[in-house]
């Protein structure tokens, strides 16, 4: 059993040196492979390498030829242009002012409704806006016939197809009054016209007394046309429509102005009637002047009733007595007389703390939209400044008028007061004479 493992061993370590050939003969071989591959592919590098450094040098003297030619290039334009400079002289300030006053005219005629029917204009101005040489003759007249066309279409009225959009969004071509530049006119007012899509619309907010047919009827028989135009081509006519009407402005109050506004008609209301009343009044009692021995239904009246009172029941009342009983009527009449004041003057005075009110409130709201939105916007604080202002103004509107009522209806009370006061007085003295004299007549009876 020992035997065999032995033999095993034995025949391997015999094998071990043939192996080792083999194994040294193949790694020889990988070696020259190797070696060969090594070389041809440093071989191939320095071609390689050959061509590039060939090729960098054909590139480095091309673009030493393009550096010498730009040189050359550079120095030849100067001198060229210099001599541009010298040959145009001042056809070059020529150019400049040709374009610069094509360019105006062309923006005239493109904005403007005198373009209307000048395209051939347009069209030979944009040349000569676009052009980068002088302008030929016939550009400069093509221009000088723009300016020309352009000048006679200003002053004269005349009749032209437009598109028209009217307030359902609806296009249509209809004839319109061209008024020279200032603007187009049809049946129903100002057009604003808009160049970039070549269609007109009527403005929101059209002055009084414009109609085309008596234009077109003045046009026809030469007779002068007096309209309200619009100088500025659009621009007054645009901020016609932002011109905020007396209901916009009472708008803009508020809640606030409402009650401003309600106060005001309470206290015209109360002293249109109380100035009624004192006027009635006032007339009453001067028709009792004239008729002192008959009182009737008004403020004397009724004062002379309290002292031929006990006249007709045939008492004798004293001096103190009757001058407390005349007081007395006086001021009750007095009461009724400036019934209705004493409001006036609470509405006068509550006015303008109203506005007042109306003012901080405004305020505080313009600060909330600022806390929001920013400031950058003065539209969107417009709302709070406007019922800050408008308020304050309704105070003192409602104020001074409210004031003045009470004042006259003050004076009025008063005077008629005065009235009733020197006609007691004096029916006061009529008694204190009669007492004074009935002493002497018993006494001359005795």
């Amino acid at each position: 059993m020992t035997a065999m493992p032995s033999l095993v061993v034995a025949e391997s370590i015999s094998a071990l040196p043939t192996k080792a050939q083999q194994a040294s003969s193949t790694q020889s071989a990988l070696n020259k492979q190797r070696e060969a591959a090594f070389k041809q592919t440093e071989q191939e590098r320095k071609q390689l390498h050959a061509a590039l450094n060939a090729e960098r040098a054909k590139l480095q003297k091309e673009a030493d030829d393009l550096a010498a030619q730009f040189t050359r290039n550079e120095a030849t334009l100067a001198k060229r242009e210099e001599q541009l400079r010298l040959e145009t002289g001042s056809l070059g300030e020529l150019f400049g002012v040709v374009r610069q006053n094509a360019k105006s005219i062309q923006t005239e005629l493109s904005e403007s409704v005198v373009g209307i029917n000048n395209a051939q204009s347009q069209h030979s101005l944009n040349e000569i806006v676009a052009a980068k040489t002088l302008p030929t003759l016939a550009q400069l007249n093509a221009m000088w016939r723009a300016m020309q066309t352009h000048i006679e279409s200003s002053r004269v009225i005349e009749p032209v197809m437009v598109n028209v959009v009217d307030g359902t969004g609806e296009r249509n071509t209809q004839q319109v009054q061209r008024l020279g530049a200032i603007g187009l006119l049809n049946d129903e007012g100002y057009l604003d016209w808009h160049s970039g899509k070549a269609q007109a619309m009527l403005y929101a907010k059209q002055p009084q007394g414009i109609t085309t047919a008596a234009i077109a009827d003045s046009v026809a028989t030469g007779a002068l046309v007096t309209a309200q135009v619009d100088p500025s081509r659009g621009v007054l006519l645009s901020q016609l429509a932002l011109t905020p009407t007396l209901k916009d402005r009472l708008a803009a109050g508020g809640m606030v102005g409402n009650v401003i506004i309600g106060l005001l008609l309470v206290g015209l209301m109360i002293g249109l009637v109380r100035g009624l009343l004192l006027v009635s009044a006032r007339a009453k009692i001067a028709a009792q002047l004239k008729q002192p021995e008959q009182p009737g239904n008004n403020p004397l009246g009724r004062i002379l009733a309290v002292y031929q009172k006990d006249k007709q029941k045939g008492q004798h009342r004293t001096v103190e007595a009757l001058e407390l009983r005349l007081l007395e009527a006086v001021v009750d009449e007095q009461n009724g007389l400036e019934k209705g004041l004493s409001m006036l003057k609470l509405l006068a005075a509550l006015a303008p703390m109203l506005g007042l009110l109306g003012t901080v409130t405004g305020m505080i709201e313009t600060f909330q939209v600022i806390t929001q939105f920013g400031n950058g916007d003065p539209k969107v604080m417009a709302g709070g400044i406007s019922m800050a202002l408008v308020t304050t103004v309704l105070g003192l509107i409602a104020a001074m008028p409210l004031l003045l009522v009470h004042n006259i209806l003050s004076s009025q009370a008063e005077s008629i007061r005065n009235i009733l006061e020197k006609q007691g007085i004096g029916m006061v003295a009529e008694l204190a004479e009669n007492d004074a004299a009935t002493p002497h007549l018993v006494e001359s009876a005795a």
